[in-house]
């Protein structure tokens, strides 16, 4: 695969928020290529991108030390489908779509979400309906990707599929940080499985869980919120931990949990596991949204379960957009204002006339 280069005049200008050096701030707007789908690619005219913390942290830290510069960063995408692979065969010119851009696993910026047109891989797009906005859209896709990653691969959790009737296991799961969006991702998504979920999150945002299909949601903050998650868990068919914080205080007490109801089971985490936690001899591992595109996950999600879902309102587009700003030129301010850190919104910037 190459980069190509805008030449022709026949193809739409494009532009994008561009990190021209490791660490630059703030993000420089100017003329990107326009990207030509490879054969199992779409090209999608962005009308919101999301911001997530691994973008701001990216920013700062240029931790993935694969990635050259200048490049594009951004991940949630929303918007319009404008050219299709010659594979392509499930995605029309013209859907209303959501995708989980390869902003951070690919080193070709054509795969960047901050710009007006991404080419996203047409296993990680999925159809939008009507009635959801461009907006609300945006937010779910790498959340989705993370969780399902944690929750389906079978080196991590293992958890039977999701399903839109979904048939009782029996089996109860803690997700750490319900009101995230890697959180209600995961809530949803176990809720589809089949399996009772247990959470936490703030007192504010008990009611949202718990719409999302928690079945208890604890205060994190509460003192005694660790002995009284074990006495829930105690006597269940329990089957693991997903951590959607994934700092050392959550991935340290999701390891004491398991280790107090002494049953065998993983604690999967969206951050690498810090060495300061003692496991106790549970295994607590991390995962990467990505690799779903490597196994039977990607197509269970994007293709079997997300479509339906939605357009039934089976699946809900959460948490609520927090619109920081119009244009590219509000992609910088959009990270700046998640380091300050969301409470059951992401953040998200909306490009173009659409909605």
């Amino acid at each position: 695969m190459t980069e190509k280069q805008y030449h022709s005049n026949s193809q739409p200008l494009n532009q994008a928020a561009w990190a021209l050096t490791p660490k630059a701030k703030p993000f420089i707007v100017k003329e990107a290529p326009y990207p030509s789908p490879e054969a199992n690619e779409v090209v999608v005219k962005n009308y919101a991108v999301a911001i997530n913390p691994c973008d701001y942290m990216l920013q700062d830290t240029a931790f993935l030390d694969y990635i050259p510069y200048p490049n594009i960063f951004g991940v949630d995408v929303a918007g319009e489908v404008v050219e299709v692979g010659s594979n392509v065969t499930d995605v029309t010119v013209g859907q209303r779509v959501i995708g989980h851009a390869f902003g951070m696993d690919s080193t070709f910026t054509r795969h960047g979400g901050f710009q007006h047109y991404t080419a996203l891989l047409s296993s990680l797009t999925c159809p939008l309906p009507a009635d959801i906005s461009f907006a609300q859209g945006s937010v779910v896709p790498c959340a989705l990707s993370t969780a399902a990653a944690g929750l389906y691969q079978k080196d991590d959790l293992h958890l039977q599929h999701p399903s839109v009737n979904p048939k009782p296991t029996g089996k109860t799961l803690l997700v750490w940080g319900g009101a995230s969006s890697v959180g209600s991702c995961a809530i949803q998504l176990a809720k589809a499985s089949g399996y009772q979920v247990l959470t936490t999150a703030s007192p504010q945002n008990h009611k949202q869980c718990l719409r999302l299909g928690a079945s208890k949601v604890f205060d994190y903050r509460s003192e005694s919120a660790k002995d009284d998650i074990v006495r829930a868990l105690s006597g269940t068919d329990f089957a693991g931990v997903f951590d959607s914080i994934s700092k050392l205080s959550t991935v340290q007490i999701c390891v004491d949990i398991v280790h107090a109801l002494k049953q065998d089971r993983k604690v999967i985490t969206t951050n690498p596991v810090p060495e300061e936690v003692s496991l106790h001899g549970i295994e607590a591992k991390a995962v990467l949204a990505g690799t779903i595109v490597e196994n039977e996950v990607c197509e269970v999600i994007y293709r079997g379960f997300l479509p339906e879902a939605l357009e039934k309102n089976i699946f809900q587009a959460t948490p609520e957009p927090l619109i920081v700003g119009h244009g590219l030129g509000s992609v910088q301010l959009a990270l700046d204002r998640v380091r300050q850190g969301m409470n059951a919104q992401k953040a998200v910037v909306t490009l173009g006339a659409s909605s």
